[in-house]
């Protein structure tokens, strides 16, 4: 089988050894580029709880002064694995969407239980910190990294893919959606994707591609990659 990943290197290289370990062929196509943003740093010490939707967010925060004993809530195992590493300990994590996660934040974290801070890219799909202060809790939103559009791909990768199609194509934001969709348009690919199964997180991911004829359209979560593989 053929798979397309779109996600950085940094985010998939274990999903890629992974997959070609299955027998798979895997092709890359790095749809954005990953830019740390400066904030002000807050007092971490004010903080009882930490909430991240994503491994970057985790990468390009300075965790120096934070009490890695601090209850630290992540999206889904690749966010928790990242938190591990850089010494969070008290983890809690959901499977894989922000609204498995706020349920976490809520059984878990009373609102009277103190401040929370929560660490995120600059465009996100889903409110959460904004879903919380409504429902009572004080959260602090820092952005720690933003998404930057990779337009510069390589003439004879393209080539090689249109002589080849992927089985799956995995899309993992609305912003590598539209993006994807450029590079669809750009090189004059629209009518190549009708035997490729189209993997995306969440129907506002997948409704920018709906106008590309695609086998069939999944949507997925975080960590149920591999298990998607043997549901086409």
């Amino acid at each position: 089988m053929h798979i397309l990943l779109t996600r950085p290197l940094e985010d998939c290289s274990e999903m890629i050894l992974k997959f070609q370990s299955l027998g798979n062929k895997v092709s890359h196509l790095p749809l954005l580029k990953i830019e740390k943003v400066k904030y002000e740093e807050p007092n971490f010490s004010e903080f009882k709880g930490i909430i991240f939707t994503s491994a970057n967010a985790v990468k390009h925060l300075n965790v120096k002064k934070i009490d890695k004993k601090i209850l630290c809530f992540c999206v889904g195992n690749v966010t928790e694995k990242k938190a591990r590493c850089v010494g969070f300990q008290n983890v809690i994590t959901a499977e894989g969407n922000v609204k498995n996660l706020k349920e976490l934040i809520l059984q878990n974290f009373d609102q009277n239980d103190g401040k929370m801070i929560y660490v995120s890219g600059e465009t996100i799909s889903v409110d959460l910190d904004q879903q919380l202060v409504r429902d009572g809790y004080k959260i602090k939103r820092i952005i720690s990294y933003r998404t930057i559009p990779n337009e510069s791909f390589n003439d004879n990768f393209v080539k090689e893919l249109k002589l080849n199609m992927p089985d799956i194509v995995y899309i993992y934001s609305q912003n590598s959606a539209v993006n994807f969709l450029k590079f669809i348009k750009l090189h004059q690919s629209d009518n190549l994707w009708m035997n490729t199964n189209l993997m995306c997180i969440g129907e506002k991911t997948s409704a920018i591609l709906n106008e590309i004829k695609w086998k069939k359209i999944f949507l997925f979560n975080p960590g149920e990659e591999e298990f998607l593989l043997y549901k086409i």
